[in-house]
């Protein structure tokens, strides 16, 4: 399916360090913009449900094997030893003239760029103390694994995009969140 030429119809390929704020900068996007035609895609990731973290869709490895088999993932990736994917509805949402907002992949992101021409890709960006204080906040990993993903968030080079905004989000949610409320509907700011 080919993208949308609409000038409305965009791809917000929402990227950072896990633990950056991306969820709840979402969270916080999604409601503001309840009632509009904004989409947000849920990502298939073979992490038990009750594990935390964003709304996805729990998969087992077979089952996502199967799905991205069948072509139901418009994109998919490997990271922290989990797959992510994104369903097909995507390219139907784009088609249709929405705008569409996803928690993507740093790495991933050129691939992304190749398949969706149009993409707007959006760093969040966080220091590394206030990173630390978050994902040993949330729980789902020890100390030395809370360490080695502060370390590759930063060993990774910083993504290129003609495109690119990024968003600080040390402070306060409501700062971030408008910050990227902005890039997405328009008002650009940062």
């Amino acid at each position: 399916m080919k993208e949308s030429r609409s000038e409305d119809s965009a791809l917000y390929y929402v990227m950072g360090a896990s633990g950056a704020g991306k969820d709840s900068l979402m969270r916080f996007v999604r409601q503001r913009c309840a009632g509009t035609p904004l989409m947000f895609a849920h990502r298939y990731i073979t992490r038990p449900a009750e594990a935390g973290g964003e709304d996805h869709v729990a998969v087992s490895i077979e089952a996502f094997n199967r799905l991205r088999d069948a072509g139901a993932f418009a994109l998919h990736w490997s990271a922290h030893g989990l797959h992510y994917g994104v369903g097909i509805e995507i390219e139907h949402w784009l088609a249709a003239g929405l705008k569409v907002v996803l928690n993507g992949s740093r790495e991933h992101l050129p691939q992304a760029s190749a398949r969706f021409p149009r993409l707007r890709p959006i760093m969040i960006e966080v220091s590394p103390e206030r990173l630390g204080e978050r994902l040993r906040a949330r729980g789902r990993e020890s100390d030395a694994e809370v360490l080695a993903r502060i370390d590759r968030g930063y060993r990774l080079p910083p993504p290129i995009h003609p495109h690119l905004c990024v968003v600080r989000n040390d402070d306060e949610l409501e700062l971030a969140g408008e910050a990227l409320l902005n890039v997405i509907t328009g008002h650009r700011t940062t």
